[in-house]
Order: C-alpha cells, then structure tokens, then sequence
C-alpha cells in the first residue's frame, strides 16, 4: 500500500481486463479508516490491519463485489455500504449495513452523491481532504483517459445514456482539487486537477459521450 496523501493510502493495482487497473483507497479520518472501492489482495487487507483497520467501506458500484467484502468485514468489523439499486446484488456475496438512495452526508464527514448511469447504482464520494484540499472519487462514472482526457463511463447494452447524461450534469457543479477513479486506463486513476476547473473537464467527457452516442457513430 502506498500513501499518496497525508490521509490517502492507495492498494496495489489489481486489472481485471487489458489495458485497465483498479485500485482501492483507505482514507484515515479522524473517526475511523474508511476504504472506497475495493481490493482482492490479502497482502493489502493486512496492510489495512497495519493501519489501524477499516471501520467503513464504501463501493461506487456492482463491478467492486467481490468475496473480498466478507474477508475485510470479517477481518475489521467493518459496515459495508452501497446504493439501494445495487445492495440485493452485494447481498448474495456479503452482509450490506447502509444502502444509500438519496444524496447524503455521512456520519464518517464526507458526501454520498448518487450518480446512476455507468450502472444503475453507481455513485460518487465527496471527502473533505488533508490541508483544505477535497477528494471525489468517481468510481467508473467519469475516468481520465491514458491520452489525458476525460470521459464518461458509457457501456453499450450495460450503461443508461440519460441517467449517466444527467449525473455527469449535476457533477460538474462540484469543485473538487483531487479526482479518483475506480477503474482507469494509463498510469493512474488519481488527478490533481491543479488550475484546471473540473466543469472543464465534466463537459469534455459529455462531448465525447455525445459524439460516441450520436446516431452516425
């Protein structure tokens, strides 16, 4: 595990398909380590024990199910949380103690923000970071390509165009220093956006959506 922030420990890559990577994230509050997303390597849940365990783990969407839910809840203690849409499907691989249907603030100080449309219960986390700075991860809503831009995370016969239209919408208007995907292609799926306005970079992922999806694609 690596620290990539004062308060952000990022897992090592996992790569479910060629060409992608995942990666989870602790990140160490002050009431307790929350992990977002999730990793199936043993060698990482006993770096996570080293710091102190997990007390929360949240999942952006379906894809991040694995066994490994019941071995970080078992090993920790943990509660497990994810959208109402998607719970009854983590529910056949492990116990789901929050299942989040509406845009929220968390006991643990950060905000849940539904974002449906890479998958029905897709959603996207906003944490308040160390030294002022905030964090949102993305899950596989919006991911920043290997080439530097942005996209949205649209499957064909997986994904719903509108929803994923409008959650990407209601993004934009948020003002976050550091973007973390779920799932990335290229080096890393954490962006400093620096001077960057990350409404630049919603409406450059809606265009491409746009072209992508338009009738002579």
């Amino acid at each position: 595990m690596k620290r990539i922030r004062p308060d952000l420990w990022e897992t090592e890559a996992e790569y479910p398909a060629p060409g992608l990577s995942t990666h989870a994230y602790v990140w160490t509050s002050s009431s307790g380590n929350v992990l977002f997303y999730n990793t199936s390597l043993e060698s990482e849940i006993e770096a996570m024990a080293e710091l102190g365990g997990v007390r929360h783990q949240y999942l952006s969407h379906q894809d991040e199910i694995a066994p490994s839910l019941r071995t970080i809840k078992q090993r920790f203690g943990s509660t497990l949380s994810i959208a109402a849409a998607e719970a009854p499907i983590a529910r056949e691989t492990c116990a789901v103690d929050g299942a989040f249907d509406d845009r929220r603030s968390e006991p643990a100080g950060f905000e849940v923000i539904p974002t449906p449309g890479h998958t029905p219960g897709s959603a996207c986390f906003l944490v308040p970071g160390a030294d002022g700075t905030s964090y949102l991860f993305t899950g596989d809503t919006i991911v920043r390509g290997a080439d530097g831009r942005w996209f949205a995370g649209y499957l064909p016969g997986h994904s719903d165009h509108d929803s994923l239209v409008a959650s990407l919408g209601m993004l934009a208007d948020l003002t976050p220093d550091v973007v973390i995907s779920s799932a990335f292609t290229g080096d890393s799926g954490v962006t400093d956006l620096g001077t960057r306005r990350w409404s630049d970079c919603v409406e450059e992922a809606l265009a491409a959506l746009a072209r992508d999806h338009s009738p002579t694609s």
